[in-house]
C-alpha cells in the first residue's frame, strides 16, 4: 500500500502536514492563547506586589537578585525569569510537547492524518519542531513583556548585579539573551519526555502531567545531599546555572555542563519516542 501511494503522481512525503499549517493549527487553541495569557499576566502581577509589599530589600545582608529586582527594567526582566523558570516555565514546554500528538488520538484524528498520507516520521517531525519553535516563544514571550513592563514602572538603566557592580543597559540584553537560551535548553528534557509520553498515550492530561510530574520529583532529587555527585547528572541540578550570566565576566562551565546533560537525556527521549510510534498500532 505504502509503495502505491509513494508512486502516486505528485504525492511528496515532504510536503504532506506543512509547518505552516501545523503552527496555525496549535496556534489557534484555546491552552496556546490561555498560556500565553497568564505569561504575559505575569510581569504586571510582580509590579503589583512590589508596589503592595513595597520595594525589595535584603535581609539577611546579602543581595539577591529579587532584592534589584526594581532598579531597573533588565533587572525586573532578570527577576521574572527567577521566578518563573523553577516551574511555571516548565508548564508551557510539557504542555506543548505533550498534548500534540496525544490529543490528535483523543480526537480520534490520528489515524485519518497518517491515511492523508502522512509518514509518521513527518508527522511527528512537525509536530515537535512547531511545539518546540512555540516553547521557545513562550519563553522568549516572558521577558520581553517584562522589560516594556519594566521599563514603565522602573525606567531603563543598568542591570545591577547581585555580586556587585553594574552592566551597561546595552550589555544587559545579550545576558538576558543567554539566560533564555539556556533556560529553553535545559527544559529539553522535560519537552523530550513530554513529546515521548504523548506518542504512548491518548490521554493529552496524561502525557502533560506525568512531564511535570517528572520535572518536579527531578527538582526534588536535586535537594538530597546525600546523593553527591550523582546530582550531577540531573537536568534540575543546572537549572539555575544561567545565574554565571548575571556575572561581570561571563562564565560558561556551569551552563555548557547543563546544557550537555539536557541534550543528552532530550536525545535520547526523542529517539524512543520516534522509535516506538513508528512500530505504534494506530487505532485512534
Amino acid at each position: 500500500m505504502s509503495a502505491l501511494i509513494e508512486s502516486a503522481p505528485g504525492y511528496r512525503a515532504r510536503h504532506t502536514l506543512p509547518l505552516r499549517v501545523e503552527f496555525v493549527r496549535q496556534l489557534k487553541r484555546r491552552r496556546t492563547l490561555a498560556m500565553g495569557l497568564v505569561l504575559a499576566v505575569l510581569p504586571f502581577v510582580l509590579i503589583v506586589a512590589f508596589a503592595v509589599g513595597g520595594t525589595p530589600g535584603s535581609r539577611s545582608g546579602r543581595v539577591t537578585l529579587m532584592d534589584t529586582a526594581t532598579a531597573s527594567a533588565a533587572n525586573f526582566a532578570a527577576t521574572s525569569l527567577f521566578v518563573s523558570a523553577g516551574f511555571l516555565l516548565v508548564v508551557p514546554v510539557a504542555l506543548f510537547c505533550g498534548d500534540t500528538v496525544a490529543s490528535e488520538a483523543s480526537w480520534s484524528s490520528l489515524r485519518y492524518l497518517l491515511a492523508a498520507p502522512v509518514p509518521r516520521g513527518r508527522l511527528l517531525l512537525s509536530k515537535l519542531t512547531v511545539a518546540l519553535g512555540m516553547s521557545a516563544a513562550a519563553m522568549a514571550l516572558l521577558p520581553l513583556v517584562a522589560l516594556a513592563a519594566g521599563t514603565a514602572a522602573y525606567g531603563w538603566g543598568p542591570l545591577e548585579l547581585p555580586t556587585g557592580g553594574s552592566l551597561a543597559a546595552a550589555d544587559s540584553l545579550p545576558r538576558l539573551a543567554v539566560v533564555v537560551a539556556f533556560i529553553f535548553v535545559s527544559q529539553l528534557v522535560t519537552a523530550a519526555l513530554a513529546f515521548w509520553l504523548s506518542t504512548t498515550t491518548d490521554a493529552p492530561l496524561g502525557a502533560v502531567g506525568g512531564a511535570v510530574g517528572l520535572t518536579i520529583i527531578g527538582n526534588v532529587l536535586d535537594q538530597v545531599e546525600a546523593l553527591g555527585n550523582w546530582r550531577d547528572l540531573l537536568p534540575a541540578h543546572w537549572q539555575f546555572a544561567w545565574a554565571d550570566a548575571l556575572q561581570p565576566q561571563l562564565e560558561w562551565g556551569g551552563m555548557l555542563k547543563g546544557s550537555a546533560v539536557s541534550v543528552a537525556y532530550a536525545l535520547v527521549l526523542f529517539a524512543l519516542a520516534f522509535r516506538g510510534f513508528s512500530r505504534k498500532d494506530i487505532v485512534s
